[in-house]
């Protein structure tokens, strides 16, 4: 029951802050499809082309969602322990399990409009263009993998501010990194080898982006990807990031108990 109570106060209070903040998310979901559609004039040389728009579109919609949910539960946790109320939380009896668990499923959900906005976006670009957005239930597969994934990238940016201090910019920094070599703009078969091995292994959305580009695009199956290391990795690579995630911020969790600095940043 405890558990349950301090996973329900976290996922409300997360709730409650995106509410809260209703006027900056209404400007997120102006700002990305507009960026979306000018990275497609950018690409397309003043056009915006249908051969771009739905490959730059499943791409800009993954790195939105990764943008926004691994900023939210980061600046959660920085906020938290700038006031004074993380030291509080673990002073508690509230198992610290429940807090980030609450906090994770809070940031998904925050997340999800901005995302749903550039999706909307690129729908209407595609159908003036007099095309259609391709639709196939196999896409949650690689979905589930890059929230999952994801999630498992927040963990360790998380557990990294319990206990180095001004670490903003790694959050930031790591954002152009997916957007540059992630394959969200352009496919990874299309840069260097060792740069998409590199990405395929370490950048949660880098396998999704692929998946969904094979399915909806090429119309093949989650048996038979052409690009990227196929079905396996595609479920083992989020897998392996989460629990690395988890390992990492709990031993930093207990670094940061034995130093004191919950409440120091």
């Amino acid at each position: 029951m405890s558990f349950a109570r301090g996973f329900a106060a976290e996922v409300g209070k997360g709730l409650l802050n995106l509410a809260a903040g209703w006027r900056e998310g209404i400007l997120e979901m102006v700002t990305f499809p507009l960026f979306y559609l000018l990275i497609v004039l950018f690409m397309g040389r003043g056009q915006l082309l249908p051969d771009l728009l739905l490959p730059v579109l499943l791409g800009m919609v993954a790195l939105t969602f990764i943008h926004e949910q691994v900023n939210r539960v980061f600046w959660s946790y920085l906020g938290d322990i700038q006031s004074g109320v993380l030291e509080q939380t673990y002073l508690t009896s509230l198992p610290s399990a429940a807090s980030i668990l609450g906090r994770q499923v809070a940031a998904v959900i925050s997340a999800l409009p901005a995302a749903l906005a550039v999706l909307a976006t690129g729908a209407v670009a595609v159908t003036l263009q007099g095309g259609r957005l391709p639709l196939d239930a196999q896409v949650i597969v690689p979905l589930a993998a890059i929230v999952l994934g994801t999630c498992g990238l927040a963990l360790i940016l998380c557990g990294l501010t319990l206990v180095f201090k001004r670490i903003e910019i790694i959050t930031q920094l790591s954002v152009a990194v997916y957007a540059i070599v992630g394959g969200t703009l352009v496919p990874l078969a299309a840069l260097p080898d060792p740069i998409a091995a590199l990405s395929r292994l370490l950048v949660p959305i880098a396998p999704g982006i692929e998946a969904m580009r094979d399915i909806l695009l090429g119309g093949h199956s989650l048996t038979a990807l052409p690009t990227g290391w196929g079905l396996g990795w595609l479920l083992v690579q989020p897998l392996l990031l989460t629990t690395a995630g988890v390992v990492l911020f709990n031993r930093l969790e207990h670094l940061a108990k034995r130093r004191g600095t919950l409440g120091r940043h």
